[in-house]
């Protein structure tokens, strides 16, 4: 079937926004009253914190929050489901931050808990904020609603999910319990849970309160020592080389490095869930290391080097190839938020920004290292009218699609793990869950993209599977006039799990996913089984700014990219 024609977005209700399709942004009417009360610091803190914007789903037990919320300049997107907003917020926490969601008590919050795992394994800052049965209420009434075990089990489940856990049901502490967890957040750039209590929303406290922020220096002694032994070890090395991890944009330190690398002409290699840390056009970026899962002259490049400087690296499967790297430890300058190793010598109490900033500071003559020569791993795209679209040929065409202007959020599967040969054009543009790898991030996560800046368009890799999970956020994504280009990789199935152990329990019913839009009243619709199609939805996706665009590219079962084959074959061994 030929592409669908894009046809006008259906009209709006008064109350939501239209137009130009961007967000419009409250004026403020908190008061300096409400700011004395606990729901009233909590809004203003989120907000010294750079948080514009808050995504959840209100329910009794938060009502009062939302409430307040709604008189303040903090945006609030309702979303479809709990697990959504959490996506949303991490992705709104990739590209702001730092991010929040606030929801209600329990069924509400427990809904949670999936994306804020994914959120903490992959080191983004999300403030969860939940409602809670008032104090009183649980004393005269213990058979509450939406209680589970008791009062404290859904504060214990986040405890093992998040960095810091509040429950702010006491005045007298509770402004520094907000200020306790907004600074976990912002030091380890991981989740943390603040639990409000209906009845605390408007408390004051009885006793003025004053910040006080800690401060978090590294030991100077372990810092000048560290800093020493690298500085010998680069200056030994005749092939060095830095492969930049995630936690480099989590912190903030892609400039400093960058500064360094420029200054001593250093090649820059980038994990898997790092990759764009580093515009991917920058003439030092060699390409993304994942082991034997990637490409082979970034793989040797990386492992016969005689320094390799890991830079807010997760040492995790996905990240190297399924254990197929080889990087020998004796070789390696390994520094973290969580540890410093140098070769086999640890050093304790050194933070990692401080010592990327002393690192470009020291004076040192290092070798320049030639670059790999590299093949153009998509050729031009000239589509052939009537051939089918495979995943290499669909890649190559988005790989033309790219500009400054769009960020790519991958999905699990090989809208991930085809989209890394992708050339990225400016930093931080790839998003993905590259290690928690939760399928169904992809979507609301690109909606919290694009409330984070409305500047940046998202293009939205996702399988058929993972589509089916989380789908239905495009509605919210047309209430609000965004316009991402979502691409559904249509193998009918969990393709991945196929090549892993074959069976019926991989098989899904296809949807005509291109028809969604009709049922939400709003976007463009496009099925896809040529690459003359491919072409043709792609440039009128391109054109059409107003709303969504939804392409449904049917692809072959068994088709799938080089760099998933490589992965399957290797986990399909631990199965």
């Amino acid at each position: 079937m030929a592409a669908r024609i894009p046809r006008k977005t259906a009209s709006r209700s008064a109350t939501q926004p239209s137009g130009n399709g961007k967000l419009r942004r409250k004026k403020g009417t908190e008061t300096s009253a409400n700011i004395q009360t606990i729901g009233g610091y909590l809004i203003q803190r989120l907000q010294d914190y750079g948080i514009r914007d808050l995504f959840g789903i209100p329910g009794d037990f938060v009502l009062q929050f939302y409430g307040l919320l709604e008189e303040s300049p903090i945006r609030v997107i309702g979303t479809t489901r709990e697990d959504c907003a959490g996506y949303a917020a991490d992705g709104y926490a990739r590209v702001n931050g730092m991010g929040a969601v606030c929801v209600t008590y329990c069924v509400g919050g427990l809904s949670l808990c999936n994306s804020i795992a994914g959120a903490y394994a992959e080191k983004s800052p999300v403030v969860v904020i939940s409602g809670a049965p008032g104090m009183e209420e649980r004393r005269s009434d213990p058979l509450l609603h939406h209680k589970v075990r008791d009062f404290n089990t859904q504060r214990e489940v986040f405890e093992k999910i998040t960095v810091a856990t509040a429950s702010l049901d006491d005045p007298l502490t509770a402004f520094r319990e907000i200020d306790r967890c907004l600074e976990a957040a912002a030091r380890y750039k991981r989740p943390v849970y603040l639990e409000l209590p209906r009845d605390r929303v408007h408390s004051q406290p009885m006793y003025p309160y004053t910040p006080r922020p800690e401060k978090y220096e590294s030991n100077p002694q372990a810092l000048a020592a560290a800093i020493e032994e690298a500085v010998t070890r680069l200056e030994a090395a005749e092939k060095p080389v830095l492969v930049a991890g995630v936690e480099v944009h989590r912190f903030g330190l892609r400039k400093p490095l960058l500064q360094f690398a420029e200054k001593h002409d250093l090649p820059i290699c980038a994990t898997l869930l790092g990759k764009s840390v580093v515009s991917e056009k920058h003439p030092l970026y060699v390409g993304v290391y994942e082991g034997a899962m990637g490409r082979e002259t970034v793989r040797r490049f990386v492992e016969e080097s005689d320094c390799v400087i890991l830079a807010g690296t997760f040492m995790s499967d996905i990240n190297l190839g399924i254990f197929t790297a080889h990087l020998d430890p004796a070789k390696c300058i390994y520094v973290t938020s969580e540890q410093l190793r140098i070769g086999y010598h640890h050093f304790h109490d050194v933070r990692l920004n401080e010592f990327v900033q002393g690192l470009g500071k020291a004076k040192l003559k290092v070798v320049k290292r030639p670059l790999p020569q590299q093949k153009q791993t998509f050729e031009a795209f000239k589509p052939k009218p009537d051939a089918p679209v495979t995943t290499h040929r669909l890649f190559a065409r988005i790989n033309e699609l790219l500009d400054e202007n769009m960020v790519v959020v991958a999905d699990v599967g090989d809208s991930l793990f085809g989209a890394s040969d992708l050339t990225i054009y400016r930093h931080t543009e790839f998003i993905s869950p590259a290690y928690y790898t939760s399928m169904g991030f992809a979507i609301p996560a690109a909606l919290g993209v694009q409330v984070a800046n409305q500047a940046l368009r998202p293009i939205v890799l996702v399988g058929d599977g993972a589509f089916q999970m989380t789908c239905l956020e495009l509605s919210t994504v047309l209430r609000h006039n965004f316009n991402p280009i979502v691409i559904v990789l249509n193998n009918k199935g969990y393709t991945t799990e196929r090549f892993l152990q074959e069976g019926p329990f991989n098989d899904i019913l296809n949807w005509n996913y291109h028809r969604l839009p009709d049922l939400l009243g709003g976007g463009w619709g496009f099925e896809v089984h040529t690459e003359n199609e491919l072409d043709q939805a792609l440039n009128a996706s391109l054109s059409n700014q107003e709303a969504f665009s939804l392409l449904n590219v049917h692809l072959e079962m068994t088709d799938i990219s080089p760099a998933l084959k490589r992965l399957a074959q290797r986990m399909s061994k631990k199965i």
